[in-house]
């Protein structure tokens, strides 16, 4: 298990400071994270990726680095995130923390130096152009909100590279001195007990920019160092790579181009699949899942997809045509203020579904079947909402929704001291939405969150399996596929629409001597039959059918 651990794990995303305040200042922190870690266990979570706990200006949302080797103190300590990883250990969650290295905050001391002088040992540590870059508006990251990728600094008389936002300077990845410090990172961190990292921005970490060349090219060994570094240090550490790229630029990220086996990533997310899943929902049609299941290119045996329907950005729609888009954005981001970049759409899984049970259903059943590793944002396993009256991505980062009380049990804090406002209001409140209600409540969306992972816990071949779109004549609306693996073969079939539907699968090859069982649905149906013909499906309904059992 250990050396395939993220293969078959569930993910949980979690923001340190909206989960759980433990002191009463408005402000979540590691102490509080530890006490909630039973409730991450019951949930059936075995791997725990926390947004930056690091330092910073908080300008944007802890993204902006002052230093890599410390806890912003709002959120704990040192020895708390040690305890926190012990914690989970004893649980049997694995932390993997958010690597954000292609850039530091314009406070870091490093950069601070290296603005002060040209002599500074640390100003080679960042892109610098002593004259105006031609390409000085290109490569834009946040339109409408970002103006130039390029600013000339008054105290270094010289221009710098920032990919993102102005106050956060791009690291010189050239510079041999930048990654050996980044290794050294991210050994303190696997030595205090961290599982591994989720490297943000990986393509743009890996470019090697100058002046008037945009796209820089890449260089890949920077993977491939941390890749040996990292399993040196810790052999079950996990890299997961946030890398969205065009299909034909993935494989090198997880070293399929690569001399000998996987040695790069272990994980990427699928960034293809995921808005092929939300048009397929916005369409009630399975051919758009159907297409990036195919599209979807094959990785190295040690590698692994993660998967995702939200996560703690906006839901990203650039990979569509504009008419796609447009399908998304009607039926799921309508108003102006929904939107965000002209891109994407600021807002929660369940509001998005209208609240619709069936649909939330729906959409996560088929999302945790899908190849790959489940990635969950906090929140999501109880239906939460967002805040559209905060600014950009911060509508949907609102505090954790414990229980019915003004501060959600996420603080004792009055509103003006809350990191943001609980979500004490409307159709998607604490008093409508909240762990303890549901916890009492067995037919809740968190108690069917719980009875879902435990039943993907108990289905290993959805997690390390080879997939298979079922090619058999049914409607567009339902979508039938397998997995096959030594541990066994299993039959998922999904209804992308409100109406009932029946199918004719046939007796499907591999599929053993011995009745296909029913493990999880909607609801109950007649059992299947072992040619797997008249198989009845609600609206918005789907079926977990095992086809045999295996010896692994």
């Amino acid at each position: 298990m250990s050396e395939r651990w993220y293969k078959e794990a569930v993910i949980y995303c979690a923001d340190v400071e909206t989960f759980q305040d433990s002191d009463g200042d408005g402000v979540g922190d590691l102490p509080g994270l530890i006490s909630r870690l039973d409730y991450l266990s019951r949930l059936g979570i075995t791997c725990l990726w926390l947004n930056p706990i690091h330092p910073t200006p908080n300008r944007d949302d802890g993204y902006d680095v002052a230093d890599y080797y410390a806890v912003d103190p709002r959120l704990g300590s040192l020895g708390d995130f040690a305890e926190l990883a012990l914690q989970a250990r004893e649980r049997g969650i694995r932390i993997v923390l958010d690597l954000v290295v292609n850039h530091t905050s314009d406070q870091h001391p490093w950069f601070r130096s290296a603005r002060s002088s040209p002599d500074s040992p640390y100003r080679d540590w960042y892109v610098w152009s002593d004259t105006e870059p031609p390409d000085r508006r290109q490569g834009i990251v946040f339109p409408g909100e970002q103006t130039e990728t390029w600013t000339y600094d008054k105290k270094a008389k010289a221009w710098y590279y920032h990919r993102f936002f102005d106050f956060q300077p791009d690291l010189n990845w050239r510079n041999p001195d930048v990654r050996r410090e980044i290794k050294k990172v991210m050994g303190f961190w696997l030595q205090l007990g961290a599982s591994g990292f989720r490297v943000d921005a990986a393509p743009f970490v890996l470019e090697q920019v100058e002046p008037g060349r945009d796209p820089a090219p890449q260089d890949f060994s920077i993977l491939d160092d941390w890749r040996q570094d990292v399993q040196w240090r810790r052999a079950d550490a996990v890299l997961l790579c946030e890398a969205n790229v065009d299909a034909e630029k993935l494989p090198p990220y997880c070293g399929l181009q690569a001399d000998g086996p996987n040695d790069r990533a272990h994980m990427l997310f699928n960034f293809l699949l995921n808005p092929r899943l939300w048009l397929a929902l916005a369409r009630s049609d399975a051919e758009p899942v159907i297409e990036g299941l195919r599209n979807t290119p094959a990785l190295p045996a040690m590698a692994q997809w993660a998967t995702f329907l939200r996560n703690h950005d906006e839901l990203d729609l650039s990979r569509l045509t504009k008419e796609q888009q447009q399908q998304v954005f009607a039926a799921f981001g309508p108003k102006p203020e929904m939107r965000l970049f002209d891109r994407g759409i600021r807002r929660r899984l369940a509001p998005m579904l209208g609240g619709d049970r069936r649909r939330i259903e729906l959409a996560y059943s088929l999302q945790f079947t899908m190849p790959g590793t489940p990635v969950l944002r906090y929140g999501e396993e109880i239906g939460m909402g967002e805040n559209l009256s905060l600014r950009e991505r911060d509508a949907l980062r609102t505090p954790m929704q414990w229980d019915a009380t003004s501060g959600g049990g996420f603080t004792t804090a009055p509103v003006d001291e809350q990191v943001r406002p609980v979500q004490s209001t409307g159709r998607f409140g604490v008093r409508k939405v909240n762990v303890e209600s549901q916890q009492r409540d067995d037919d809740s969306l968190l108690r069917w969150f719980e009875r879902m992972i435990r039943t993907l816990r108990e289905c290993p071949e959805i997690g390390v399996g080879s997939c298979e779109v079922v090619d058999v004549p049914m409607p567009r609306h339902v979508l039938a596929h397998r997995y096959d693996a030594p541990e066994g073969a299993i039959l998922l079939v999904h209804n992308l629409a409100d109406r009932p539907a029946s199918i004719d699968i046939g007796k499907l090859d591999g599929a053993g001597g011995g009745r296909p069982r029913e493990v999880f649905s909607d609801g109950a149906y007649d059992a299947p039959t072992a040619r797997l013909n008249g198989l009845e499906l609600r609206g918005f309904g789907y079926r977990w059918i095992k086809l045999r059992r295996g010896a692994g």
